[in-house]
């Protein structure tokens, strides 16, 4: 199946989930997606999503100089990051008990 067009769906999600343990700048979210199974993911896809989910007030940013190369631009969750991740783990969990439902009654 291409993971492109359900990765769309929940990119948003995906990239909140994976700072909620540790702040991160854009390279390394992109790594950490795709060392977790989203080999596919494109770095302008989480560029983009990342500007987007600061213009919303989901995360948060601060500049982290580098003595090897460019500063490094870091994103947090905020509070509403937060609460967006809570309520997108709900969700997202209803939705994949409906696939599952879907897919278990096509086997049987």
């Amino acid at each position: 199946m291409d993971q492109t067009q359900l990765l769309k769906g929940v990119l948003d999600l995906v990239i909140l989930a994976a700072l909620q343990e540790s702040d991160g700048y854009g390279y390394d979210i992109v790594r950490r997606l795709r060392e977790g199974g989203l080999e596919d993911v494109g770095e302008a896809s989480v560029y983009g999503t990342l500007r987007r989910l600061f213009s919303s007030g989901y995360l948060s940013s601060y500049v982290v100089p580098s003595d090897t190369g460019p500063h490094r631009k870091y994103y947090s969750l905020t509070p509403n990051g937060h609460s967006k991740l809570n309520d997108g783990e709900k969700d997202w969990i209803r939705f994949s008990e409906i696939m599952d439902g879907f897919l278990n009654e096509e086997a049987a």
